[in-house]
């Protein structure tokens, strides 16, 4: 194995530089930016170290030694930033050793934008809104987490300004349906006898407001919601509501099931016999709130996100005033359940006056325990009450859950199937309680470093709890060096160097410690006229 590794190293190394002396000489075209990495991890434990694992759109690995050699070539929308039309696209692939799959795909997409809108066809890497990407513990819809879904998107990607407001209200969100790519994945993992889904479909939309303007007042607020479905495909080995194993289940996939899809609340999966029946599809989504004071070159923010799975950790409110008898599944009284408000993350971030040590610091505090409650029962002929909890965060009894390639694509603090060992696809440590921390700086010229500690407290799920409460503490450290224009007359435009240390100890994701290193080189390929 540690021949292996070195040999790829080597092999990797020398590949890197070929293609980086190449650059010059191919695709020679204004206005496009490219990317070359080469990554090697090396860890010792039962896993890679939580922290150089998550948070990296899925292009990383849970296996203990690890690498890749990645190349993008990207035109951004901003080179027709004059015109009212403009396109964009960009093909980002790498060569890996140790993860889910040798090849990946990692960005294939074209875009074009016409006034403020944008529309994306393929897969690309869509930012968390409303935290910091590089310090937040993760967004828990729509997060970095996981390898991005090959889709059709529509968005307004930054606030426009309503009309009439004078700048003071704007709004921005998107819409987009799209299919996974990890079916052949799920297969191999599940085996004959466990769960999994091929040929998924995709569905994910946001709205937010803005309130506010920062340059004037100093204060402004942004909220809104995040939701998505999984929807269609192929299941296999999945039991119905009334306990029989089904060894093959086709799921919707007609007009009605992707308007079933974008409106929550209607249709029902291939799998619910009978007059009950749940959302077609897995379903789930976040209210985000944040709220921001700039005051000269400070700036303070608060957020939250408060995560739900269906209609009780949604509206905190379900229905039960059906009938006794006969009238079981008919609404006969004003009657309803409360649900409380516990389950949410909370965060808190300063951006300070520019200065050498530190710039960002953010504080995260992340509580998933309730899920509306340990009891879920549907009304039945022989007791009516109906009480919607155990909402199992980022697991379905069709779906393989809130997961793509293994990764969870949420706050990968919920343990993602990635991790697990029996061949189950589902995410085993779903209700915890965790604190984030994480800040950032450049105390020297060209030098910027980040570090972020993290511990957890795990109750595993309502199905399969822990028998005893599970802890754990992720801690990393990492500097990137971007080289000065010359080293011994070489050229090093564009280079950087990225070194990171990270461990975790506990009993969730087990005792780890690792190390990456990482060699960037990027820039802009013009052709010779655009150089003079």
């Amino acid at each position: 194995m540690i021949y292996y590794s070195r040999s790829f190293v080597l092999i990797a190394f020398l590949m890197f530089i070929g293609v980086a002396n190449a650059q010059q000489s191919c695709l020679q075209a204004k206005e496009l930016t490219y990317n070359i990495e080469m990554q090697t991890t090396v860890s010792t434990g039962s896993n890679n170290p939580l922290w150089l694992n998550a948070n990296k759109y899925g292009l990383s690995s849970v296996r203990n030694d690890n690498g890749y050699i990645r190349y993008g070539v990207f035109r951004p929308l901003v080179a027709d930033s004059i015109d009212k039309f403009s396109i964009g696209y960009g093909l980002d692939i790498a060569a890996a050793y140790h993860f889910t799959s040798s090849m990946i795909i990692q960005q294939a997409f074209v875009e074009c934008k016409w006034l403020h809108g944008v529309l994306t066809i393929g897969s690309k890497q869509q930012p968390m809104e409303l935290k910091n990407n590089e310090l937040s513990s993760g967004s828990q819809t729509l997060g970095i987490n996981a390898r991005p879904i090959p889709q059709v998107r529509i968005a307004l990607p930054d606030y426009l300004n309503i009309p009439g407001t004078h700048g003071w209200l704007g709004i921005k969100g998107h819409i987009a349906f799209g299919k996974t790519t990890d079916g052949n994945w799920q297969e191999d993992v599940a085996g004959k006898d466990q769960k999994y889904t091929t040929n998924t479909l995709y569905h994910s939309k946001a709205g937010f407001i803005k309130i506010g303007k920062e340059d004037q007042c100093g204060l402004s607020v942004e909220f809104g919601l995040e939701m998505a479905c999984i929807f269609g495909g192929t299941s296999y080995n999945i039991v119905d509501t009334k306990g029989n194993k089904i060894t093959v289940q086709k799921n919707g996939a007609s007009l009605k099931d992707y308007l079933n899809a974008f409106i929550p609340g209607e249709g029902k999966d291939a799998s619910e016999k009978g007059v009950l029946s749940n959302a077609e599809g897995d379903h789930l989504g976040s209210y985000l709130l944040r709220i921001n004071w700039k005051n000269n070159n400070w700036k303070i923010s608060a957020y939250a996100d408060h995560f739900f799975e269906d209609q009780s950790g949604m509206f905190l409110l379900d229905y039960d005033g059906y009938g006794s008898g006969k009238t079981w599944n008919v609404k006969e009284r004003n009657r309803y359940v409360l649900y409380d408000l516990k389950d949410i993350l909370l965060g808190f971030e300063v951006q300070l006056p520019k200065n050498r040590y530190v710039s960002n610091i953010v504080c995260e505090y992340i509580y998933t325990k309730y899920q509306s409650g340990p009891i879920y029962h549907d009304r039945s002929e022989t007791l009516s009450d109906h009480i919607g909890g155990s909402d199992n965060y980022y697991n379905h009894s069709v779906y393989t859950g809130w997961q793509h390639w293994g990764q969870v694509i949420g706050n990968p603090l919920y343990r993602s199937p990635i991790y697990n060992k029996d061949g189950f696809i589902s995410v085993e440590d779903n209700r915890f309680i965790a604190w984030h921390l994480g800040f950032n700086g450049d105390p020297y010229k060209n030098l910027h470093y980040k570090v972020m500690l993290t511990t957890q407290e795990g109750w595993g799920t309502y199905d399969h709890p822990y028998t005893d409460i599970k802890r754990n503490t992720s801690m990393l450290i990492e500097t990137t060096y971007k080289l000065p224009n010359y080293i011994a007359k070489i050229n090093t435009q564009g280079w950087s160097v990225r070194g990171a240390f990270a461990l975790d100890n506990g009993s969730i994701l087990g005792n780890n410690t690792g190390f990456q290193f990482t060699i960037i080189k990027n820039g802009i390929l013009n052709n010779k006229k655009s150089r003079k």
